[in-house]
């Protein structure tokens, strides 16, 4: 039987990641008719994976009845449907559920934890989320091997009390010495979702922002001169001599906060000041920012995604995908629903006022941040079934809104499909 590559947009012969080509056979006549995938447990053995995974994948994308357990290992799927169409689906499932999103290795292997998908890669070391939206990840946290020494509710109730009490006395280890962004020892905690950094993540950005701190502590020790003047004055003059493309309004509302919008406004020009300098959006490091908000003492503050919205991207957002290069330092700073109604309405300022010709393309860029789990369902369906005036005008809030109507509708039709699915099942 012939071997293609795990990844067919590969095409070097010497690949090392093989599979075998998808074999099916199609039986019956009618209603009664069927396909069967001969090799199917091969194919999922060269993708470590096991192949109730793969069949109910094809089932949920063709939205036909499939088997997940079969004892005689025939593998079927209600309905015609040929091996070459089964391959291209096969593609899909490769790229969501095997690949690594870094270095798009093979080599990964599934763990689940705390209700989440990780995709460990054991070529480079980077462990990713699979989306949780997908209907197979569904299925796939519903049918979880189960774990030897599973702790039950009791215990983790008492391992939570004594975190807390740890961290109240201060003297626990889950107290993090330098304050990590969310840690649930903050002031913040409740509003934050208890969204907490371990000094020993394996998270790449985490890595990366905890380098970053450390080479910045070390900076402190030596007596350095700053020759750039940072006075309000100096900013907005800096503003001023800013780029076309990169001049933008970042307002922020003063109310509930300490210190009125000023941090913010700073925060906002730094970026601006920053991109005008190197050459662009694409330029700036995500790790730069997060320090740079870290700094400021503004990383777990919710409006802080209000003034990213409105200077991370430009008007090619949706064309080169800008989204994916933030999401995941975007991720880290939104930890609540205020958080992510803060990252709409900085998105809501950035098309109504400041990008205008974006405001057709404003269900792509929605699409872009329901893909990266950066806004919950629930808050973009309220979003765009209702205008406000808290950020815009209501004339300019509407016509944002009204374009998002394609968005809202297929956010809809997708929950109604997993409904039915589920009702199927």
């Amino acid at each position: 039987m012939a071997n293609i590559n795990i990844r067919r947009d590969v095409t070097d012969p010497f690949y090392r990641y093989k599979m075998e080509r998808l074999q099916s056979k199609i039986e019956g006549k009618g209603n009664g008719i069927k396909t069967v995938i001969v090799n199917l447990p091969s194919v999922a053995q060269s993708l470590a994976r096991p192949p109730s995974y793969l069949i109910k994948y094809f089932g949920f994308e063709l939205g036909a009845q499939t088997n997940k357990d079969p004892a005689d290992d025939r593998w079927i799927i209600n309905g015609a449907h040929d091996a070459s169409k089964l391959q291209d689906y096969l593609d899909g499932f490769i790229s969501r559920f095997v690949l690594c999103k870094k270095c798009k290795n093979p080599e990964t292997d599934v763990n689940i934890k705390d209700g989440r998908i990780v995709l460990d890669c054991k070529a480079c070391g980077q462990r990713t989320d699979v989306d949780l939206r997908l209907k197979l990840s569904s299925f796939i946290l519903k049918n979880q091997p189960a774990k030897k020494g599973k702790k039950d509710k009791s215990t983790k109730k008492a391992e939570r009390r004594a975190r807390k009490e740890a961290e109240a006395n201060g003297n626990g280890e889950f107290n993090s010495a330098n304050g990590s962004p969310g840690d649930s020892a903050s002031d913040h905690a409740d509003e934050n979702g208890d969204y907490e950094i371990d000094a020993g993540s394996d998270d790449e950005l985490t890595r990366q922002i905890n380098q970053g701190a450390l080479d910045i502590a070390a900076e402190d020790h030596k007596e350095i001169e700053w020759t750039v003047d940072v006075s309000e004055e100096a900013v907005k003059a800096r503003a001023k001599d800013l780029p076309d493309d990169l001049k933008r309004a970042v307002v922020i509302d003063d109310e509930d906060e300490e210190g009125g919008g000023s941090t913010y406004d700073t925060f906002g020009k730094w970026i601006l000041d920053t991109l005008a300098e190197k050459g662009g959006v694409d330029k700036l490091d995500n790790v730069e920012i997060y320090l740079k908000a870290q700094e400021l003492g503004i990383e777990k503050k919710h409006r802080s995604l209000t003034v990213l919205a409105q200077t991370l991207f430009d008007e090619n957002i949706v064309k080169q995908k800008q989204v994916d290069k933030r999401a995941a330092m975007l991720k880290k700073m939104i930890t609540s629903d205020r958080h992510e109604k803060a990252f709409l309405g900085g998105t809501e300022r950035f098309v109504g006022n400041e990008k205008t010709e974006l405001i057709p393309q404003i269900s792509a860029i929605l699409m872009q941040y329901y893909e990266h789990d950066l806004v919950s369902e629930e808050v973009l369906k309220a979003w765009c079934g209702k205008a406000s005036k808290k950020y815009v005008d209501i004339k300019t809030s509407r016509a944002v809104r009204k374009s998002a109507e394609q968005f809202k509708e297929w956010l809809e039709n997708a929950e109604s499909e997993e409904e039915e699915e589920s009702d199927e099942e």
